[in-house]
């Protein structure tokens, strides 16, 4: 089976006590054909000297150092420099499970996919709980997935980047970008964008990264109920076009219309102790 350049494409903010774990993670995966793009947004601890470190003793690693503009910004100044047949993402205080990538390149290749996406544990203080929603595979249609996210579009699941795998061409053909208009959610924008060019999805029903929630995090302090109404309206556009696109729209708009009362509640399948 063929090995394609995979670009791991990893935003950093004031990570100096975690990029190590993170990069860590991506270095020792069981795949080894990968470009890793770093791009600090503008850190003001050591953060820098970290990522500096793993640059220069690891070829695979590239370094890109901006002003603080934003994760959306540092995530497609990461797209635009990345070479690789696939993308994938991972945020500078999360990390992979080692299988991740050859996980993601296998069922992407041996079922010809256009997106993969996978389950992910959440690690809250010492609790792990595992998190995931659609479950079986290994490939589905893009209407089927369209069906299972409309059960539950809020959910981290569906929304996020990081437990997805991309290719690349779809993202350079139909020049996708994320957001830099809004403060959250502009990943699962993303998302939805790429989904109306996406064929078939792999599913790997298990969990392949590791997402830190932290406390104090953007969404939980400063997001307010007008934010989060105007995020939807602004997103509901892209989600209505999307299930307009496959022809689920008509016979399906009041639950389509209910995403703007839906919120994330994945759904755990196990917890461990961290």
């Amino acid at each position: 089976m063929a090995e394609p350049l995979v670009s791991i494409i990893v935003p950093v903010y004031n990570g100096e006590k975690c990029i190590e774990r993170c990069l860590r993670s991506i270095q020792n995966q069981s795949y080894k054909n990968i470009e890793v793009i770093v791009v600090n947004d503008g850190s003001t601890d050591h953060t820098e000297k970290i990522i500096k470190k793993y640059a220069s003793s690891d070829s695979r690693f590239h370094y890109i150092k901006k002003r603080n503009s934003g994760v959306s910004d540092s995530r497609n100044i990461g797209m635009q420099a990345a070479q690789g047949e696939y993308f994938q993402f991972v945020d500078g205080d999360d990390w992979l499970v080692k299988t991740a990538t050859e996980e993601f390149v296998k069922t992407a290749l041996t079922y010809e996919c256009d997106m993969v996406i996978s389950d992910y544990y959440r690690v809250c203080g010492r609790r792990i709980y595992e998190k995931g929603h659609i479950e079986g595979g290994p490939v589905i249609t893009r209407t089927k997935y369209a069906e299972c996210m409309m059960e539950a579009p809020a959910n981290f699941y569906y929304g996020v980047l990081w437990n997805k795998f991309f290719k690349a061409d779809i993202i350079r053909t139909f020049c996708l970008s994320c957001s830099t208009e809004l403060d959250w959610c502009e990943d699962f924008q993303f998302n939805l964008e790429y989904l109306q060019y996406v064929g078939k999805v792999g599913i790997v029903d298990k969990p392949l990264y590791y997402y830190v929630k932290t406390k104090g995090s953007l969404v939980d302090t400063q997001v307010n109920f007008q934010q989060s109404i105007r995020t939807k309206r602004i997103l509901f556009d892209y989600y209505r076009d999307l299930y307009k696109a496959i022809d689920l729209y008509e016979e399906n708009k009041l639950r389509i219309r209910m995403f703007y009362l839906s919120f994330a509640h994945d759904k755990i399948k196990k917890i461990k102790s961290a």
